[in-house]
Order: C-alpha cells, then structure tokens, then sequence
C-alpha cells in the first residue's frame, strides 16, 4: 500500500523551525515560519503530506509568519491542495501579507489560492480584498 492510498489516521509530524500542525475548530492547520525555499520546502511539505492523507481533509495552511517564500513553496502548495482534492477535501491559505499575495498574483495561482486575513474563529472568515 503507498502512502497515496493509505486511509489510516495520519500521524503528526514533530515540529520543526519550518512548520507545526495543531487542529482547530475541526481544520487541521499547518503553520509555516521564516523562509520557505528549496532548503525548507521539504519541512512543510511532511506536514502538508499528513494533514492531507486522510480522507476529506480540511487544511489551512498559515503563512503569516513567513518572510520568504519561492517557487519551492508554491509546488508544496499545489501538491497539497491537489491531494486534498483527490480526497474531496480542501486546502486554503491564511496570509495577510502583500508579498505573498503578490507572488500568488504573479504566479497565476491567485485563483487557486485567493488567501484568507485570518484563521477561522478570529473574525466571519473573510477573504482578502483584491490587492495589487
């Protein structure tokens, strides 16, 4: 059996100078720090592979503590929020930052990850204006 078709309950990964997971309010959410690069992409990317390894995972991935974050991020979102998918569950990103709204603009991926202000339960769960 390979990890793609294993149902089982995920285990999660420890936390890491990248990323932590915690749930919250029935959403497993997966925390990124610092920079995310070709270096680092690798340490969200396990917590992104557990979160979404069951079926109809709910995830939020917070990026609002993240400096940095390249095209290394960008794969290990699209993987995630694919795989989710393939579970009929959902992926969405919390980032309150203009760089990152930026590089989802510039990216193409805006549409696919048009970013949340905050994690659920902190306000009516808005999505962000249309910044350029």
């Amino acid at each position: 059996m390979t990890p793609e078709s294993d149902d089982r309950v995920p285990v999660t990964p420890a936390a890491n100078p990248y990323a932590r997971t915690r749930r919250s309010d029935g959403f497993t959410v997966v925390e990124a720090v610092g920079e995310i690069d070709l270096a680092t992409a690798g340490f969200l990317a396990e917590h992104l592979d557990a979160a979404t390894a069951s079926g109809r995972p709910d995830v939020l991935v917070d990026l609002r503590r993240v400096e940095f974050f390249d095209c290394s991020g960008l794969r290990v979102l699209c993987r995630a929020e694919s795989r989710a998918r393939r579970r009929d569950g959902r992926l969405r990103v919390v980032a309150d930052g203009p760089r990152l709204h930026r590089l989802l603009r510039a990216s193409g991926l805006w549409g696919r990850f048009t970013p949340l202000l905050e994690l659920p339960g902190t306000s009516a769960f808005p999505e962000s204006p249309d910044r350029r």
